[in-house]
């Protein structure tokens, strides 16, 4: 799933691509990607790309004040194209959810892999019409979100830290991945609840959050679209590496599986040498 650096890094590339150009058409290849019906997409048509941004993992196009606003989701992407095919995309006949044109003929594509589908796009004239974007909580890179914030959202709550990191509706952006990194270097268990840390530990999950996301935003600024999936895998310390050593204590990385995800964890460096349960494995083992 793309996560806050790398969609900061594609609505950055479509920043600089974008400048000065007019969309001069939109297609959908999938009847249920477009989350909204009025106005249309051929409403785009002929405006001006004023500006494009990030809210948490929605980039949102304003095109002369009307925005169209898209979540990649779990297996979406966003495909670059500097001459975008001339033939017209076919609703359920291409892999391709949505293709937008401009005029110096180039365009993307949102694409979408798997049979789970949760791609979504909106055209809207306020973003904050959007319903994830409504509900989004702080932006973990925004120049007010200082400890005292972090702390204030904490607070006493009974969560795990791992699910609260990727809680959308209390810190935008973070992801499965970017919170498995963010939890090693602050050395913290993903089951530790958020209430429970104490300063020292607040504070270090407060600067591994900062840092490790503007580390990843940094490492992907530049590269266009189709090298940040490597880019980002390239990057991971220990998500995605079950088995292999930590970078940092040489400890085999470990995992826990669930029903549709799965996290990675050094017990050495984040739960004191102690392996977290593997409830899938548990189960199968009874």
């Amino acid at each position: 799933m793309p996560e806050l650096p790398q969609v900061q890094a594609l609505a950055d590339f479509l920043t600089a691509r974008l400048d000065g150009l007019a969309v001069t058409g939109v297609e959908c290849g999938s009847i249920a990607v477009l989350k909204t019906y009025d106005p249309p997409p051929q409403a785009l048509a002929g405006l001006l790309v004023a500006g494009v941004s990030r809210h948490g993992k929605f980039i949102d196009l304003d095109c002369d004040g009307l925005h169209l606003v898209f979540h990649l989701a779990r297996a979406g992407w966003l495909r670059w194209s500097e001459a975008i095919p001339a033939t017209t995309i076919r609703p359920g006949k291409s892999p391709i959810a949505l293709r937008v044109r401009f005029s110096d003929d180039s365009g993307f594509d949102l694409t979408e892999a798997g049979t789970k589908k949760g791609l979504a796009a909106y055209l809207v004239t306020d973003p904050a019409q959007v319903p994830g974007i409504s509900t989004l909580g702080p932006d973990p890179l925004a120049a007010d979100f200082d400890r005292a914030a972090f702390a204030g959202i904490l607070g006493e709550r009974k969560k795990q830290i791992k699910g609260l990191l990727r809680d959308q509706s209390v810190i935008a952006g973070v992801g499965n991945a970017y919170s498995d990194e963010i939890l090693h270097v602050a050395r913290l268990s993903p089951f530790a609840l958020a209430g429970s840390l104490d300063e020292a530990e607040v504070e270090r999950l407060y600067v591994a959050l900062r840092e490790t996301l503007a580390d990843a935003v940094a490492q992907a600024a530049g590269k266009p679209a189709k090298d940040l999936k490597d880019a980002k895998r390239a990057g991971m310390r220990v998500h995605g590496r079950t088995g292999e050593a930590c970078p940092v204590c040489g400890d085999v990385v470990r995992e826990v599986s669930f029903a549709d995800s799965s996290l990675q964890y050094c017990a050495a460096c984040q739960t004191g040498g102690k392996p977290l349960a593997d409830r899938r494995m548990s189960r199968l083992l009874r």
